[in-house]
């Protein structure tokens, strides 16, 4: 990979979350910019990865970050906080119709 080639994201701030790793080879992580709420998965080998965050100049989520980003990720799968609906009372309601 050429560290000289452009970053992805121009001047923007851009984030890594390490989710784990694959076969002892590769490193999985989450890759944002500006915004850690919206991320996209990927996957490259050890070295790649240490390219890839250092020609995008990467910070890793602070703690806080990471809390809000799960904390987020929770609501999209069992919905909004707060709210007690969940995908069974829909279901349950539009059969009633």
């Amino acid at each position: 990979m050429d560290i000289s080639a452009p970053k992805m994201a121009g001047d923007s701030q851009c984030y890594v979350r390490i989710t784990g790793t694959l076969d002892d080879k590769f490193v999985e992580f989450d890759f944002s910019i500006e915004d850690p709420l919206m991320y996209v998965e990927l996957v490259l080998p050890f070295d790649q990865f240490q390219v890839f965050c250092k020609r995008n100049k990467v910070k890793h989520l602070t703690a806080e970050q990471k809390a809000a980003v799960d904390y987020d990720r929770l609501k999209w799968r069992h919905g909004i906080p707060g709210k007690k609906e969940n995908f069974e009372n829909v279901t349950t309601e539009n059969q009633s119709i």
